[in-house]
């Protein structure tokens, strides 16, 4: 198939363009074009414009125009304006205008990546702040834009937030193209495809899907097209304004969206016939639909045996109820069913609090607000300071509260071993709503005991079974129950046995198909 040198882009959407500007053909004097351009940009000293200009010519023969620092400046003078400047003292000097767009396009292409054409100020404007060189030659009413973006950006580095004792250690950046290479080096298919949108009507961000063709279900490829078409802001500077804007339930407590920063994690759900979706400027990759039980699986179940994986991940699932109950259940206990505890340990437990003027429920609660005030601002403290603040705050807070008579050393136990499980998420997103839910929880034990503990944990479920991502139930593999994707769920089965496609792809079910 025969490509063409120059793409027409005056057919962009409209959302994408500046309205301001749209309709606004480009001027066939080059000195017009020059003179909008720096009214339009207030004189901004980033704008670079360099025109060529022959002895006795009253008007300039081109102009090359790039946002300083975000060009390859080398490239434009080093090769751009020797192009130029041979193209048009070839006999064209005195008429830019007859000079042939074909044989132009050849040689700017020798040495760079793309090139393409624009006929309005607003799609010119919008190439020019993406970081693209504008090309102006005398007596043509369009412009070429030629593909040498280039700024500073952050090296691949280890992940501070997903860290993994095995396997990979890079992880995303805040360059789109460089997130999409880290998993096309994962992924070598050309069925892996990609697509590109512009959103954000000031921002003008760049969001790349990619999905593994003929794997990815049509119906969720097509609906994240439709989610995303639809968002209508002014600013994306981030992937939670996207999460945010194209999420299931969006009362719930409970992500939808699963974010990564690891290329393997990603390329992993990818496999699976799922959606990533990069947005330019951010190292958090989001990954739809999802389920429940991804966010408590880390890549390096998938690194190790799967005796050890299994086991690691039966204990992340006890965990997450020993954070969302434990506090509940002591409140609970030790409030209205004293009963179910052995006299030696009730009678511990009433030594401990003879002097405790609060109850139980007020005494978790002043316990967790306090951890919850030393978590956040270890997190939001410098990173030298922050860790140590948090962890010695926590004891000297802990053993002052004990010996002042305001909480019972068995209170500072439950609240401690609570604070510790909710660490063992593997995706941080998570872990929120179990930490907000730990209070509701805390709130139906101190009313109502057990009762109150068995009737939200039942409420919880209802709600969760009711959820759906991307048109998957959220519950999925357990509810509704599919056999196949038990492999991959509460547990891991080895590799030697057949893995079967998860029914978030097409042709699930089909055996041997090696997930990851």
């Amino acid at each position: 198939m025969h490509r063409k040198l120059f793409s027409n882009r005056s057919s962009s959407n409209d959302n994408n363009m500046l309205p301001e500007y749209a309709g606004i053909p480009i001027d066939a004097a080059v000195e017009v074009n020059m003179l909008r351009l720096k009214r339009d940009l207030g004189g901004s000293d980033d704008l670079i414009m360099r025109e060529i200009r022959y002895e006795g010519m009253r008007a300039a023969s081109a102009a090359v125009v790039y946002i300083d620092g975000l060009s390859n400046a080398t490239m434009i003078n080093q090769y751009i304006f020797d192009v130029l400047d041979y193209s048009l003292s070839n006999h064209h000097a005195d008429n830019p205008s007859s000079v042939d767009a074909a044989v132009l396009a050849k040689k700017l292409l020798n040495g760079m990546g793309a090139i393409s054409t624009v006929n309005e100020m607003a799609s010119l404007y919008t190439e020019l702040l993406s970081g693209q060189a504008i090309i102006l030659l005398a007596g043509h009413q369009h412009a070429y834009c030629a593909d040498i973006r280039e700024w500073k950006g952050r090296d691949v580095t280890e992940s501070t937030n997903q860290t993994s004792i095995r396997g990979p250690r890079e992880s995303f950046t805040e360059t789109l193209r460089t997130n999409t290479s880290l998993i096309r080096r994962k992924i070598k298919d050309p069925r892996l495809w990609t697509e590109t949108v512009t959103i954000g009507k000031v921002t003008k961000t760049c969001v790349t899907l990619m999905y593994l063709n003929g794997v990815v279900k049509p119906s969720v490829l097509q609906m994240v097209r439709s989610r995303l078409s639809t968002i209508d802001i002014d600013s994306i500077l981030d992937s939670g304004y996207i999460e945010e804007q194209i999420e299931d339930g969006k009362w719930s407590l409970f992500p939808t969206v699963y974010n990564t920063e690891l290329p393997d994690n990603a390329a992993g759900q990818l496999l699976e016939g799922k959606v990533a979706i990069l947005v330019e400027g951010t190292p958090n990759v989001l990954i739809v639909p999802t389920q429940l039980v991804t966010f408590f699986q880390s890549t390096e179940d998938y690194y190790q045996r799967s005796f050890y994986a299994s086991l690691l991940r039966i204990l992340r699932f006890g965990t997450v109820f020993i954070s969302l109950l434990f506090p509940s259940l002591y409140i609970a206990i030790t409030t209205f069913h004293r009963d179910m505890l052995p006299a030696s340990l009730l009678i511990s437990l009433a030594a401990q609090r003879e002097g405790v003027p609060f109850p139980a429920f007020f005494e978790a609660l002043i316990m967790e607000i306090t951890f919850e005030i030393l978590r956040e601002a270890g997190l939001r403290m410098p990173r030298a300071i922050g860790q140590a603040v948090s962890v010695v705050g926590t004891l000297v807070i802990g053993q002052a509260a004990v010996e002042a008579g305001i909480v019972s050393a068995a209170m500072v136990i439950v609240v401690s071993i609570t604070a510790i499980s909710t660490f063992t998420l593997p995706a941080y997103s998570m872990s929120i709503p179990v930490r907000i839910l730990r209070f509701a929880f805390m709130v139906a034990a101190g009313s109502f005991g057990l009762f109150g503990i068995i009737m939200g944990f039942f409420i919880l479920m209802l709600h969760l079974c009711a959820l759906r991502s991307f048109g998957e139930p959220y519950m999925s593999p357990l509810s509704p129950f599919k056999k196949q994707d038990m492999e991959d769920a509460l547990f891991r089965l080895p590799r030697w046995l057949s893995y079967k496609r998860p029914d978030t792809s097409m042709g699930a079910g089909e055996s041997r198909i090696r997930k990851r």
